[in-house]
């Protein structure tokens, strides 16, 4: 891939100037050493009838070297009507181009000749039906089944399937858009939107703070809204508003929370899409406008930790950004550890601590079966998709090294370091030398001999967990402990646990005691008792239809099949697809339930799936 370099700097977007070095990204086609673009303004129409955004791009570029005249986009899948260059004045001339072949991976490089550097670049086009970025769904699949819905999920490299870009974190821009939809449908973009809006199909909006690529959104569907606070709003189809706002009415106290220990929220309005089950991920942090799952919505906001993770995301990936997926850990690592910092400030310690132990433990068991590269805190992803290249390593690694720092110098030192780390990097796209050099600066070089290059060696470049690192506890896990220990001993029957009044945390450290087989006797006896088969809460069914998979408790399936075939995300219908795959009837039974839940996934679940079914 060409080189990439960080766009920010000071007068461009009027930021302190900040020593960043340049990187290449593995995952980018675009030049913006040479030319970066620093402003998007895009004019589309929405047209459910053909699954396709139309109109036109128009990119405000920086030429970084003024004698070049060749500008070059990432873009997959789209189709390219026409390119003009545009002038200070506003005159245009016609541009030539060509589109490289298509790249399973990266999709096609587009080449344009500029003549000369022109300010702005105008290009019109339309995106494919089976662009990998949008999910284009039937009134069927949505929630009141009376109309079509639209969403996006541009990350890690799929903004470039819907707007031809430098599909690059390393180049960051502003943004504005005018989009046209079906009347009495809402359009929501990762911007500045109107609860207030009225459903006219006529939709404008800004956004002025400089983002990445794979922070672009948008959304268009029969979207209710509610207001949770004064800066707060959920938007969600209309069965599923007043569900969501209650359990997202926690949120304000949550920004509250974060504003407390790492500064100023500086994105105005945090509101939350809740989208179809078929969103492939728990969440996604776009900027203003969390996308997220229904999953989530359990009743008792035992959840709502995922919230706290995307609201985290404000200060660490949305602000300080990583420039590339190589060094994903900048963005999820810190942002799992804000998350819990979240979580204990709104919900206690008690909480927080489940949460680690659990994220330690699984952790541990999906590093059992890693290659040591995939367990490195900073990666080489060339030549790999960067949606292959995401696992717990970035998110529950990253977090657990931050909290060894925070072990080794203290709150008192390391809260203070944080914050100051966001404000220096804020709005710039950094990686892991360029952190280690601030932290070298501001926390080892001002309290000396409190940890080792060695120890920071260990974390970042070697497989693993180092011995060293600090064991989360959480004392409400010792009663689970000796009950799982006790039943699985046959010494406590499944009715007498003492689950009552467990929450999600406690009957996720249950279900991950159970051996790799359980007896069908088990789970039957477990079954009878709590009704784990058809439970709402995702995170606890999909643990356990993995384990009723794995002790052959067939009983299970028809409520395996609705599960699969209702939601998409990812993390909750893989693992299970996968240990179906394992056996010859569970395998055709697995392809059976697919082939009718195949429409409803997004695109990045369909290939998820069909990598684990081997199809």
């Amino acid at each position: 891939m060409k080189e990439a370099c960080l766009l920010l700097v000071a007068f461009v977007f009027g930021l302190a100037a900040v020593d960043v070095r340049a990187e290449p990204d593995p995952h980018s086609y675009a030049e913006p050493d040479i030319v970066a673009v620093r402003a998007l303004d895009l004019e589309l129409d929405v047209d459910f009838a053909r699954q396709q955004l139309s109109g036109t791009a128009m990119l405000t570029l920086d030429w970084r070297d003024p004698l070049a005249h060749s500008l070059v986009l990432d873009t997959r899948d789209l189709a390219i009507e026409s390119i003009q260059g545009v002038a200070a004045d506003g005159t245009t001339v016609d541009l030539a181009y060509t589109q490289d072949p298509r790249d399973p991976i990266f999709g096609s490089a587009l080449r344009i000749d500029t003549k000369t550097a022109v300010p702005n670049v105008r290009i019109r086009y339309h995106t494919s039906p089976q662009a990998s970025g949008l999910q284009w769904m039937t009134p069927a699949q949505t929630a009141s089944g009376k109309q079509p819905f639209m969403f996006s999920q541009s990350q890690a490299i799929h903004a470039r399937s819907w707007v031809p870009l430098q599909d690059t974190p390393s180049v960051r821009f502003t943004y504005t858009a005018h989009v046209t939809a079906p009347k009495a449908l809402r359009v929501v973009m990762s911007a500045d939107n109107d609860i207030a809006h009225a459903l006219d199909g006529d939709y404008r909006f800004r956004m002025q703070q400089p983002i990445p690529s794979y922070l672009l959104a948008i959304s268009v569907g029969e979207l209710d809204v509610r207001s949770t606070g004064p800066r707060t709003a959920v938007f969600a189809e209309p069965s599923v508003v007043a569900k969501a706002a209650k359990e997202f009415e926690d949120t304000e106290a949550m920004i509250a929370a974060a504003e407390k220990l790492y500064g100023a929220y500086r994105w105005e309005r945090y509101d939350i899409l809740v989208l179809p089950a078929s969103f492939p991920f728990g969440g996604m942090e776009n900027p203003r406008v969390t996308f997220a799952t229904p999953t989530v919505i359990a009743g008792d906001k035992s959840l709502v930790g995922l919230i706290a993770h995307e609201l985290a995301h404000s200060w660490s990936g949305n602000l300080v950004t990583n420039a590339n997926a190589q060094h994903m850990w900048l963005n999820e690592g810190f942002t799992s550890y804000v998350e819990n910092r979240i979580v204990e400030a709104v919900y206690g310690k008690q909480e927080a601590d489940m949460q680690l132990v659990v994220s330690a433990q699984e952790l541990h068991t999906e590093m059992q079966g890693m290659k040591a590269r995939e367990q490195l805190l900073v990666t080489n992803l060339e030549g790999i998709d960067p949606d292959e290249g995401l696992s717990g390593v970035p998110y529950d690694k990253g977090s657990w090294f931050l909290r060894f720092l925070e072990s080794r110098y203290g709150r008192d030192a390391f809260d203070p370091f944080l914050r100051a780390y966001f404000d220096h990097f804020a709005f710039h796209s950094i990686t892991t030398p360029d952190f280690l050099r601030y932290y070298s600066e501001n926390l080892e070089g001002k309290f000396p001999g409190k940890v080792s290059s060695a120890d920071i060696d260990a974390w970042l470049h070697q497989p693993g967990i180092p011995s060293f690192a600090p064991i989360p506890h959480s004392a409400r896990f010792d009663a689970v402990d000796k009950a799982a220990a006790d039943f699985l001993a046959g010494k406590l029957a499944a009715r007498k646990l003492p689950a009552r009044h467990w929450v999600t945390y406690e009957w996720l450290r249950f279900l991950n005691a159970l051996p790799e087989k359980p007896s069908i006797a088990q789970m039957q006896a477990l079954d009878k008792a709590w009704k784990l088969t058809g439970t709402g809460n995702g995170e606890i069914a999909f643990r356990w239809y993995v384990a009723t998979v794995r002790a052959g408790y067939t009983q299970a399936r028809p409520e395996i099949a609705a599960f699969i075939e209702r939601i998409g995300r990812r993390k909750l219908v893989v693992p299970i697809y996968s240990e179906l795959a394992k056996s010859e009837d569970g395998k055709a039974f697995a392809i059976a339930v697919y082939k009718k839940a195949k429409p409803g996934y997004h695109p990045m679940t369909q290939a998820s799936v069909e990598k684990a079914l081997g199809l």
